[in-house]
């Protein structure tokens, strides 16, 4: 009796865990058309300051870190962002809590890159296209289709936008995403036994956030 009281505990520990944390996630759906807005200004992301934060955890524990853009454009037109589309290598994944020269770090970024999560042999690279732009309760709110794994879906985020002589910039409040909407399945509740998969199930649930940095 005492073992069965144990192991109920431990269930209810470990659904709570993947329901308290993150749990307001971006909502998304299929992929929509580009509203198209003639650009009367183009500015060239830098790769190097434009970038994906995540923040994924796990019934114990946790890690973040960044991944690179490799390419990018934001368009505008009167000092107000239209449009938009980045492409981030996701070679460029950074464990951001262990230390570089701690071999866990390696470890981890292997997995990360391997079949179990982003699998970039085959998918190298992800995607953000601007579908729209739009004002909401004094928020701008951006819409697009995120690619990842060959999944393309439209989500929303609020964001601060600032476009002003040669510059541009956008920096997207934190959001949160279902990795598994997106073919990222590993130690996922939804996929095996939380109560096998212990400390080490992985939530659903992953932190993002967005921010570009552009010149003309």
């Amino acid at each position: 009796m005492k073992n069965i009281a144990i192991k109920a505990i431990s269930l209810a520990l470990l659904t709570l865990g993947m329901v308290s944390c993150k749990n307001d996630k971006t909502k998304t759906s299929e992929a929509k058309a580009v509203e198209t807005v003639a650009a009367a200004e183009t500015f060239k992301a830098i790769a190097s300051k434009t970038t994906v934060s995540w923040d994924a955890d796990k019934i114990v524990g946790g890690h973040n870190g960044t991944i690179n853009a490799s390419a990018g454009v934001l368009n505008a037109k009167g000092g107000k962002l239209v449009g938009g589309n980045f492409i981030f290598d996701i070679n460029t994944i950074k464990c951001l809590d262990i230390p570089a020269d701690d071999e866990n770090n390696g470890k981890l970024i292997g997995h990360l890159k391997a079949e179990d999560f982003f699998d970039v042999a085959k998918y190298p690279s992800a995607a953000f296209q601007i579908t729209s732009v739009n004002e909401k309760d004094g928020k701008t709110i951006i819409a697009g289709n995120l690619t990842v794994k060959g999944v393309k879906k439209n989500i929303e985020f609020p964001a601060s936008v600032n476009i002003a002589g040669n510059s541009a910039t956008i920096t997207s409040e934190e959001f949160t995403i279902d990795r598994t909407e997106f073919n990222l399945k590993y130690n996922s509740g939804k996929f095996a036994d939380p109560a096998k998969l212990g400390d080490y199930l992985i939530k659903d649930n992953v932190g993002i956030k967005i921010s570009v940095v552009a010149t003309k």
